[in-house]
């Protein structure tokens, strides 16, 4: 293995390392920053339904009014419901890989299953790429600033990469994050 291969070698598996450490040990929201509103320390790791529960419900929240500053005519309802719709999180919240299971695998191995889970996020991001660059297009100038503005905004309201401290930033809060 020559020099190259050899570093290019440690440094993924430093990179798994530490994306496992962070996904394992989710950080506690500072005092007033992004998830520190009532009981949002409690659902951090409460039930996952109750957790899901309240993301859709913050989510509707989110979408009204962005409906309301986008002034959605008549003409663009059936736009702005294919949208929300696409944006919606899943039925049931993905599963976190299981602690155990991944110590059990090799390195190459949970490497793999890492890169499996990366690209289902991927394809689930390409989804609502296409769904906010369709619903874009059926938007007038005045409607493409606001939405702009808003959506830019998002990442700003829940933190470093938009989520609670990490994840994806962007549209990430038009699917249900806030």
């Amino acid at each position: 293995m020559n020099t190259t291969s050899k570093r290019l070698f440690v440094a993924t598996v430093l990179a798994a390392a530490a994306t496992l450490s962070m996904a394992q040990a989710p950080a506690t929201p500072a005092a007033g920053g992004p998830g520190a509103g009532p009981g949002m320390g409690r659902m951090e790791h409460g039930d996952p339904a109750k957790r899901h529960a309240a993301m859709a419900e913050r989510q509707a929240k989110h979408q009204a009014e962005l409906k309301e500053k986008l002034k959605i005519t008549p003409a663009q309802e059936g736009a702005w419901n294919n949208f929300t719709q696409s944006m919606k999180p899943p039925a049931t919240p993905p599963q976190r890989p299981n602690r155990e299971e991944m110590a059990k695998l090799t390195t190459p191995e949970r490497l793999d299953r890492m890169q499996a889970m990366k690209a289902q996020r991927d394809a689930e991001m390409g989804k609502r790429t296409e769904a906010v660059k369709s619903f874009y297009g059926q938007l007038n100038a005045d409607q493409k600033k606001v939405f702009d503005s808003e959506t830019a905004r998002m990442g700003e309201r829940h933190g470093r990469g938009g989520r609670h401290g990490g994840g994806h930033g962007g549209m990430h809060g038009m699917h249900g994050k806030s």
